[in-house]
């Protein structure tokens, strides 16, 4: 089973900082994409950000030259770093992962419970 906790969510003012982890546990043979989505309250769930295994990236246009993903794949584990932070940005933050489960190929897409980051102005 494999499984994904975030971490890092909290209050922070208005132009403040936040860093968010998330680790992958489980009987893991590799993980493709890792992202980071968000969803306030009454609106849909967006992607904010997704490093590829490959490294590349590719964020949500709000957030571009604010935050900055990044991955450590020998801990398995996603950051999300979140800079100049306004009341917009205010939600519940939630890890995806894919990958595969074994050498045959057996995938597996997951997701965490969700941290959430509130700013308040």
């Amino acid at each position: 089973q494999v499984q994904l906790v975030e971490s890092g969510g909290g209050l922070v003012q208005a132009g403040g900082s936040l860093r968010l982890s998330c680790a992958v546990s489980g009987s893991i043979f590799s993980i493709n994409d890792m992202g980071w989505y968000r969803q306030a309250p009454g609106k849909q769930r967006e992607l904010v950000a997704i490093i590829y295994s490959s490294g590349n990236t590719n964020y949500e246009d709000s957030v571009k030259g604010r935050f900055a993903i990044s991955r450590d794949n020998a801990k398995n584990t996603v950051y999300l770093q979140m800079n100049d932070l306004n009341p917009g940005d205010t939600a519940v933050y939630y890890c995806n992962a894919d990958g595969r489960l074994d050498y045959s190929g057996r995938s597996f897409a997951s997701w965490g419970r969700g941290t959430q980051v509130t700013v308040s102005s």
